[in-house]
């Protein structure tokens, strides 16, 4: 059998790699880039502040399954805030304070509505109210269409039911932990399932898997191109070197693959998918607790961010004592004038914006930390092609391919979704390259019939 092709060596890559290993299926790890890790980067200046590559929620199930509990520290508090009007508001029960918001939410529900777009969904679940003033501007920003060009799948994926909220932020203040809310969508959530952060930066999480596959991964090894024959994957090419593969399993962003692909013109329509590209601009400041909790969204459009985040609020150990870190997300277009500016005037940028809302954090600004900027941050659900996106969900179609984790799957993921949609779908590919020999299907019946048949005659046994 030819090795099963692996592009990127991320959490999703990795996990995929270790899931057919343990199989006993051969695999490649093809990585373009110098290390492993993906997005699940972490940096730490001269300065002392640690900071990642975006945000990363881990909750202590995944780190479990990873073998990476012992590196990870429990997160004590986790919370979110939205800013409007001069005032910060808890999310999402300090927003309900507002008798607006209460009144437009309990009107939505009383007339029906025809839900097409994103914008129908929100004043659909929240109200017009509260939609116009948080939801569809934060949406926007966050994706850079309006949300009236927005699937209702947007809406569906920030949806969670009051009623479990509730029971969960409960369960935090008892607990002392910081009990996931919405961060999982594939396993239950639960007071037992709470935040966790492995010591010295995301990613140290991926080392035991790592250990693992290490002699799998071939490093600095970009694929020039998926090579397909009939409707079905033969191989790839790699530095000029043609190489066959029984499958490929990609993490590359979708909108890449008809670039990659050789053969056919199937996956063409996916060059028009769209992703967000994002700045991540941290700055330094003198003392802790600036933001009213550790995340703050801020749905101003006047404002070059979108969300505010001081990690140390959570993670104290991330800057040094008595100091703290902020970081801004900023969305953009590659080659647009944010895009285009200096790391020293997006620091000013945002020192700026945030003095705006928090005046006093001008005389306690320490200086600027990490700029980071990536062209593929977030999948954008455009109406456009959302009947396309639905059906890429369901099936690459080319036989042999499979495209995972969050940019390969275009889907709005965070990390254990992504791991376990992952070991899931390794048993599709398993079943594809190695399919059961029609004898093992026979013993498989047989063994069926024989346990149906032991069960009915235990089951008479008692009855007499």
């Amino acid at each position: 059998m030819h090795p099963i092709a692996i592009l990127g060596a991320g959490i999703a890559g990795l996990t995929a790699a270790d899931e057919l290993q343990r199989r006993g299926l051969p695999v490649t790890v093809y990585e373009a880039g110098k290390s492993v890790g993906g997005m699940m980067a972490s940096f730490k200046d001269a300065d002392g502040f640690t900071y990642d590559f975006g945000a990363h929620f881990v909750n202590n199930r995944l780190a479990a399954e990873l073998g990476a509990a012992d590196i990870c520290r429990p997160v004590r508090h986790y919370g979110e805030a939205v800013r409007l009007g001069g005032s910060s508001y808890g999310y999402p029960f300090g927003l309900m304070r507002s008798p607006r918001f209460v009144k437009g939410a309990m009107a939505s529900r009383l007339r029906s509505h025809r839900v097409k777009s994103a914008e129908d969904w929100f004043r659909r679940h929240y109200g017009d109210a509260l939609a116009e003033a948080v939801a569809i501007p934060i949406a926007e920003a966050w994706s850079g269409l309006p949300a009236n060009e927005l699937a209702p799948a947007v809406g569906e994926k920030m949806s969670n039911g009051a009623l479990k909220t509730l029971y969960l932020k409960a369960a935090s203040r008892l607990t002392n932990r910081a009990v996931c809310i919405g961060y999982s969508h594939e396993r239950p959530e639960s007071a037992a399932i709470h935040h966790v952060y492995p010591e010295g930066g995301i990613s140290r999480l991926l080392e035991p898997t790592l250990e693992r596959v290490r002699h799998l991964v071939r490093l600095e090894s970009p694929v020039e191109k998926i090579l397909v024959e009939d409707g079905a994957v033969r191989g790839l090419r790699v530095k000029g070197e043609t190489i066959e593969a029984s499958a490929v399993i990609s993490t590359a962003p979708v909108h890449v693959l008809p670039k990659l692909i050789e053969g056919t013109s199937a996956l063409d329509h996916l060059a028009r998918f769209r992703y967000r590209p994002m700045i991540f601009v941290n700055l330094h400041f003198d003392g802790r607790g600036h933001l009213p909790d550790t995340m703050l969204w801020v749905p101003d459009r006047k404002m070059p961010f979108f969300r505010l985040t001081e990690t140390p609020i959570s993670m104290p150990w991330l800057a040094p004592e008595g100091k703290t870190l902020i970081t801004f997300d900023i969305g953009c277009a590659v080659g647009d004038e944010l895009w285009a500016m200096s790391d020293d005037d997006l620091a000013k940028l945002c020192l700026s914006g945030i003095c705006e809302l928090f005046p006093h954090l001008r005389g306690k600004y320490l200086g600027p930390g990490g700029i980071m900027k990536t062209p593929v941050s977030y999948p954008v659900y455009s109406l456009e092609y959302e009947e396309d996106r639905q059906r890429f969900a369901r099936s690459s179609g080319i036989d042999g391919l499979w495209s995972i984790g969050r940019n390969g799957e275009f889907a709005h993921i965070l990390m254990e979704d992504v791991y376990c949609r992952t070991k899931r779908r390794m048993e599709e590919v398993a079943s594809y390259v190695s399919p059961p020999r029609a004898t093992d299907r026979a013993v498989r019946q047989l063994q069926i019939m024989g346990k149906r048949m032991a069960e009915s005659v235990g089951g008479k046994t008692e009855a007499a």
